[in-house]
């Protein structure tokens, strides 16, 4: 059973249920009817940080350009340009058994690809969501509904998944920031050329 989440809630996700290691992280979006006359082309990302809240290479920044961690622990299942048709828009695919154990954090973000040069931002974006799948079962564990008003946000920190204790739990964070994927690469360690 789903489990619906607001922003700033957390739950456990390996506690109750031990045998859950693969996991697919599957967010979606609409573009309101009002658009700029560009097309919408949000991506999933995500980085993989340690106990200093940051990336400790380049190489735990998963994204539509680097789309396989090294440990295999985490695979970005593509680039979707238009965010049409239902369901899923991007997916990315965790398998937590291969997370490197200096990893504390996978945090999973959405962001639009040339905003500002399209003048485009999350408050021209509606419906958009994270869902969690435990891809043996097929069960949809987690539901997020990012219900907030973003106006100028060009990025947000959809969530994130994080160590205690042993067990993984999820976060609701529904945290936006300005200038786009830059900005978000900055927050967590990656410089951007």
């Amino acid at each position: 059973m789903s489990i619906n989440l607001s922003k700033g809630q957390r739950v456990d996700l390996t506690k109750g249920n031990p045998s859950l290691t693969n996991i697919m992280a599957g967010l979606g979006w609409d573009v309101n009817v009002f658009d700029s006359g560009a097309d919408f082309d949000l991506d999933a990302s995500v980085f993989m940080v340690g106990s200093n809240g940051r990336c400790p290479t380049e190489k735990e920044f998963i994204f539509y350009g680097n789309l396989v961690h090294d440990s295999g622990g985490i695979t970005h299942m593509g680039d979707n340009r238009t965010g049409e048709g239902e369901g899923d828009d991007e997916q990315i695919e965790i398998d937590l058994s291969k997370i490197p154990s200096n990893i504390e954090k996978i945090a999973i973000t959405v962001t639009i690809y040339d905003a500002d040069k399209r003048r485009q931002n999350f408050g021209q974006v509606s419906n958009a969501y994270i869902r969690l799948v435990d891809e043996t079962t097929g069960a949809e564990l987690i539901r997020y509904d990012l219900g907030e008003d973003f106006s100028i946000e060009t990025a947000v920190v959809v969530g994130e998944l994080y160590r205690n204790n042993g067990e993984w739990k999820f976060n609701a964070i529904g945290s936006g920031f300005q200038g786009g994927l830059a900005a978000l690469c900055g927050h967590y360690g990656i410089d951007v050329a």
